[in-house]
């Protein structure tokens, strides 16, 4: 199973729902590949968000290592699942599957509502990190069965 978890720039929510998802896959050693990217390239290369490093951190996971990629259209075919954020993220990831298949790929993370971008308001950063730690949770649940 490989997974892609797309958010905007990559620095936020996207590598916390990679980092706790990873985590959690080893945990349970279901050898399963999760990454991460972000439809916009601003932050190529960078560290996730020091918020999210640090919130990250306080719910026991360490995302401090990964780096911020932009999503391509070659991840189509690499990976099972395309996870999204946001009707934005949806959208734009949308407009660049070329078929079917690759369209059927592309979800909300969380089925029909939006993870909020935390990114200008330091008091989100907790509650978006509980709900992907939630969501990744059931979603390993999902895949499993």
């Amino acid at each position: 199973m490989r997974i892609l978890m797309v958010c905007l720039g990559n620095i936020c929510r996207s590598p916390l729902a990679e980092g706790i998802m990873r985590h959690l896959v080893n945990e349970q050693h279901l050898g399963w590949q999760i990454a991460s990217a972000g439809t916009g390239s601003w932050h190529v290369g960078q560290a996730p968000d020091k918020r999210s490093i640090a919130i990250a951190q306080n719910f026991g996971y360490d995302i401090s290592t990964q780096r911020a990629r932009h999503f391509t259209k070659a991840m189509f075919d690499h990976f099972d699942h395309i996870l999204v954020m946001d009707r934005n993220n949806l959208k734009d990831v949308l407009a660049q599957a070329s078929t079917t298949a690759q369209r059927q790929k592309v979800k909300l993370f969380l089925d029909d509502d939006e993870v909020v971008d935390p990114y200008y308001d330091n008091a989100l950063f907790e509650p978006v990190c509980a709900q992907i730690e939630k969501r990744c949770k059931e979603l390993i649940t999902i895949f499993k069965a």
